[in-house]
């Protein structure tokens, strides 16, 4: 056992690729979690290291959750953080670390994943996540992309902004990997701002589907693509008699489509300006830090 993680199996894996989502940071729409969720649902997966949650979280701010029956504790459910193996449709090993994001020791939990990413050799790593932005919800999700590496950024990036912003662990995991030479990949799905806080399914196909073009992958997005469409009606529905919402729909749509670059991979799309990205970060992350102070 690692300082901070238990290695509980040693599968045979070929070439499998590492994928990370993890609950804590910034997800909007869910759109992260519900396309791990369907990497974790995709067949049966096996447990392959466990971290240290006592080291690694703070349970004042993740808290465990209690079994009452008829007033007898009867167990406590306590948050994970894990490394689980899975595989695509067409049986290609996939390492999926999940569970929450840790409060601390940042630069030990980020050199033990790529302890293990090495161990079982691992080539590509790549995190999900979503973020609030100026996008309508009557157009197909674009997805932004992060990289460790110069030529990374050149094949799957479009626009390649200058900015400095808040970051989660899946940043200094992509950090960690660069300096053993593994290649790192941030897709982002981007969600429209008015509907960060709701699940946003057709976010998560979006980051599945670009997460299948990059790293070659076989991935069914049937499920969360009909989903979407629901809500996509749903959301048209609440907006139609408000002159204003549907004043700003149109606007939203007309620097979309400008945005649009015919050029670009499926899926993938330009950031948003640094100003416009900094300030619907930075709102979504005060909506999620004023929902944790009332819960």
């Amino acid at each position: 056992m690692s300082a901070l993680h238990e290695l509980v199996a040693e599968p045979v894996l070929v070439e499998p690729l590492l994928v990370s989502s993890l609950d804590g940071w910034v997800d909007a729409g869910m759109a992260g979690m519900s396309a791990m969720a369907y990497l974790l649902g995709n067949g049966s997966t096996t447990l392959v290291a466990r971290f240290d949650t006592d080291a690694l979280l703070d349970f004042r701010s993740r808290r465990p959750v209690a079994h009452l029956v008829d007033g007898v504790n009867g167990g406590m459910t306590w948050p994970m953080l894990e490394l689980r193996h899975g595989h695509d449709l067409d049986g290609r090993d996939l390492l999926l670390l999940t569970g929450s994001e840790p409060d601390t020791h940042w630069h030990s939990f980020s050199a033990e994943v790529v302890e293990l990413a090495q161990h079982f050799g691992v080539r590509l790593v790549v995190g999900l996540g979503a973020f609030p932005a100026p996008a309508p919800h009557t157009r197909p999700p674009k997805v932004a992309c992060t990289a460790n590496r110069t030529d990374l950024a050149d094949r799957f990036m479009g626009m390649r902004p200058t900015l400095d912003v808040p970051a989660g662990v899946q940043a200094a995991i992509e950090r960690s990997c660069a300096e053993v030479a593994i290649d790192a990949l941030g897709l982002w799905a981007q969600v429209p701002h008015y509907a960060s806080a709701m699940s946003y399914p057709q976010a998560g196909a979006a980051l599945l589907e670009c997460l299948a073009e990059v790293a070659g992958l076989r991935l069914d997005t049937t499920e969360l693509q009909e989903a979407g469409v629901v809500l996509v009606n749903q959301l048209s529905s609440s907006i139609a008699n408000n002159p204003e919402h549907l004043q700003m729909l149109h606007n939203l749509e007309v620097a979309y489509d400008a945005q649009t670059d015919s050029t670009q991979g499926p899926g993938l799309g330009p950031m948003p300006s640094p100003e416009e990205l900094a300030a619907e970060v930075e709102s979504f992350l005060r909506e999620v830090n004023r929902g944790e102070t009332e819960s």
